[in-house]
């Protein structure tokens, strides 16, 4: 599976909690990446610099849904079920 054009729900609805760029602290959950161009596209696909947890993300269909805002609303869904309370 291909990413969807203009999505970034990977980018933007998960936390990650490994340092990236510019981004010392990682990224909260809800704020969209840094590293996000203006068409939602990541400028460190392929550099050296992007984060292990990025590299490993694949998009899938349970992910990714029919639609972005689907995507957005599982990856919310998904960050807080596996949250620590």
């Amino acid at each position: 599976m291909l990413c969807r054009e203009a999505c970034a729900a990977c980018c933007i609805a998960p936390s990650i909690s490994s340092p990236l760029p510019d981004m010392p602290k990682g990224k909260p959950a809800g704020c969209a990446c840094l590293h996000l161009d203006e068409t939602l596209r990541c400028k460190l696909f392929g550099h050296p610099s992007r984060p292990e947890v990025c590299k490993n993300l694949a998009p899938e269909q349970a992910m990714c849904g029919s639609h972005r805002q689907e995507a957005l609303a599982y990856l919310s869904w998904l960050e807080e079920a596996t949250a620590p309370v």
